[in-house]
């Protein structure tokens, strides 16, 4: 299997009715194919079976660069997996997407894949960090995105329950930012954190809450 050979799968399954309802829906202009997901997971997961890690980098990589929507997600599920040791080149190739972030769908992808290796060398949060201080919306909203796993410990250990302190300290860092999908990212989190832990979610609506938006104050609480 060959990048080009992976590309040249996806593009063999196009279907220009449906990649015309795919543009209109995203508005983001970049070429789209109207492959669905469905689609996206039958071939990485043959893909896989003909790869080894440095391979699938190569093609994730090649997939990313080519701009092509289905393309970027089919990227981001080659690289969406649990055990991989070594990883820091996957890390590495997840990074060098994050500043081309520019719509919600391909940053999620990117963001299930890069959480995994984060969550498993947690001293990457200082490079996620850094993240909240872009100017680029689409990455100061990744960092919250992908940290979504320091939200579903119900009985957290005392060094994550630390990284969490540290995440919702960017979230109330964000509370005054207009973006509506930067207002989302903070719901996104607290109400999957309310989940599990409900009296710190109510803590951080008493302290930031009356600066989110409405709707985001809505998002956050509506499982309480």
């Amino acid at each position: 299997m060959t990048p080009e050979q992976a590309l040249q799968d996806i593009k063999a399954l196009a279907d220009r009715q449906k990649a015309a309802e795919m543009a209109a829906y995203h508005k983001v202009e970049r070429p789209y194919l109207g492959v669905s997901n469905p689609q996206l997971d039958a071939l990485y997961k043959d893909w896989r079976k003909e790869t080894d890690i440095p391979q699938r980098i190569e093609i994730a990589g090649y997939l990313w660069d080519s701009n092509i929507h289905e393309a970027r997600i089919a990227a981001a599920k080659l690289l969406t997996q649990a055990r991989i040791k070594p990883d820091q080149a996957v890390w590495e190739e997840i990074c060098r997407w994050v500043p081309m972030f520019d719509a919600w769908a391909i940053a999620d992808h990117a963001c299930g894949a890069g959480a995994r290796r984060l969550f498993l060398d947690d001293v990457r949060l200082d490079t996620v960090e850094g993240w909240t201080q872009d100017e680029n919306l689409w990455v100061r909203r990744a960092a919250l995105v992908i940290t979504l796993p320091w939200t579903k410990s119900t009985h957290p250990k005392p060094e994550e329950l630390a990284q969490r302190e540290r995440i919702l300290g960017w979230a109330a860092g964000y509370v005054n930012d207009p973006e509506w999908f930067i207002q989302k990212s903070i719901s996104w989190w607290l109400r999957s954190l309310s989940k599990h832990d409900p009296e710190r979610v109510r803590r951080f609506m008493h302290d930031h809450g009356t600066d989110m938006k409405s709707f985001a104050r809505k998002d956050a609480t509506r499982l309480l």
